[in-house]
């Protein structure tokens, strides 16, 4: 069967709107459409492809576990599973871990967790959820509530109650509406959709000191910024702030799907037997192809050199802006990069990603004003090099447009 772009109108629902090439191949950080034709992956499958595409160790670790075995439910454990979660646990502040397979899947388990924990320690009084505008959390109706853009959480009926939002890196915002009711703050240290925002230290501090007054949970959702996205294995590690409950996905599976929850014991304790549950979560094929890019990502070598390669990112794109005035400035946090457009260019973030994919590259956008960069952790420096040439192209492309 040929397959054309224009087939996905006539089969699918139209939630979304791809570009214009279907990619067929990937390897490293190269992608080839239909055509051919060659693009640098500045995108990573939104923080996903963490070893960017094929990586060999990724690739033996799911043809090895291919040929054992790949599904059991969770009737029954597994070793591929019960490792992961080990090395989760001997790496983070956690002691005990829950699977799922996506982010939104591990940020619902979080919150029902921080509820169940809250009605059996306090009773039925201390239910507030509390969350920042323009923080993204996934897709269920549960987690889209506690997001922060209506934008996704309007236009399906009666929302679950209970739940806040504040302004994010406004410490008297949240002080305002926490009290003995409040059960559970969630947020991302660093917001990646609503526009790649890093939350100032001191205010990640007092987050947590608010919520030791008032006996509240710390949920930091990490799908976006773990798994040696920022530097450190986790983002946490850099804030000086421990949470309670932590959610990860994205780069966990390195394009495999996977998410989970990893908490203390005793908060743990009151997930007892039967109060939640996925069938597909903790599968030994995801879990075999997790621990694999964990045992290469957890490493000094990585970690160090998403750092470096930060540096070389924000280098160019200084270069760039010093010739074309687009940017007012580069913020975010290791290889988690948000280009924020100056005024000139507000509202035009889409323009620059498809100019970007013109020229052979793929870079994301976190809202109408930001150019995203979220490429492979191990992306060699030539490939920034050669991405950010096009980039530079791109950008003319969008200047001379509205000169």
């Amino acid at each position: 069967m040929s397959v054309t772009r224009e087939m996905f109108d006539d089969v699918m629902v139209p939630n979304y709107n791809p570009a214009a090439f279907i990619p067929v191949k990937g390897e490293g950080s190269r992608v080839w459409d239909q055509a051919g034709r060659e693009y640098v992956d500045f995108a990573g499958g939104i923080a996903v492809n963490c070893l960017g595409h094929c990586h060999p160790a990724m690739v033996n670790a799911l043809t090895e576990q291919g040929q054992k075995l790949w599904h059991l439910s969770n009737v029954l454990t597994n070793e591929p599973a019960i490792r992961l979660a080990k090395k989760l646990t001997d790496a983070t502040f956690a002691d005990r871990v829950y699977f799922a397979n996506s982010g939104a899947e591990a940020n619902e388990a979080a919150l029902k967790l921080a509820r169940r924990w809250a009605l059996e320690k306090h009773g039925e009084d201390k239910q507030q959820i509390i969350a920042f505008q323009k923080g993204f959390h996934g897709r269920t109706f549960f987690t889209v509530t506690v997001g922060g853009q209506a934008a996704y959480s309007d236009g399906f009926g009666p929302k679950p109650g209970a739940i806040e939002h504040v302004e994010f890196n406004d410490l008297s915002s949240l002080e305002a509406v926490m009290s003995a009711k409040t059960c559970a703050v969630m947020i991302e240290p660093l917001q990646g959709e609503g526009g790649v925002v890093p939350g100032d230290k001191a205010f990640l501090k007092g987050v947590r000191e608010l919520c030791d007054k008032h006996q509240a949970l710390l949920i930091f959702d990490e799908v976006q910024t773990g798994f040696g996205r920022t530097g450190t294995l986790y983002a946490y590690e850099q804030s000086g702030v421990t949470p309670d409950i932590l959610s990860t996905a994205k780069a966990l599976g390195g394009g495999f799907p996977i998410g989970a929850m990893l908490t203390t014991a005793d908060i743990a304790a009151h997930l007892k037997p039967g109060t939640h549950g996925s069938t597909y979560g903790g599968n030994p094929l995801a879990c075999a192809v997790s621990e694999a890019v964990m045992d290469v990502v957890n490493t000094p070598d990585v970690l160090n050199g998403v750092k470096q390669r930060e540096q070389l990112f924000r280098d160019a794109l200084h270069a760039i802006n010093e010739k074309y005035h687009v940017f007012s400035e580069v913020r975010g946090q290791g290889l988690l990069l948000g280009a924020a457009l100056n005024d000139t260019y507000k509202g035009k973030s889409r323009e620059f990603l498809l100019a970007a994919a013109e020229h052979g590259l793929m870079v994301l956008i976190a809202g109408a004003d930001v150019v995203r960069f979220t490429p492979s952790l191990i992306i060699p420096e030539h490939d920034i090099a050669e991405g950010m040439q096009r980039f530079e192209q791109a950008v003319a492309q969008v200047v001379a447009s509205h000169a």
